[in-house]
């Protein structure tokens, strides 16, 4: 997939497609994981609701452990 962007700088238009893939949340924790983070929250959004198996997108905080 990808995102497609057209902005107007100068009065012209500049287009700019950034391709992107769905990352599953298990996926960001394996590498979060390797990089030496720990999970500290996540949410279903912004909101801070719960993080179900229905939940259809995410937000997730990880840190450095202290140390």
């Amino acid at each position: 997939m990808s995102s497609h962007y057209v902005t107007l700088v100068d009065g012209r238009p500049e287009y700019q497609a950034v391709p992107f893939r769905y990352v599953w949340p298990a996926e960001l924790d394996l590498m979060a994981r390797l990089a030496g983070l720990r999970l500290r929250d996540r949410w279903e959004d912004w909101s801070r609701e719960p993080f179900t198996a229905e939940s259809t997108r995410h937000v997730s905080v990880w840190e450095k452990p202290a140390g």
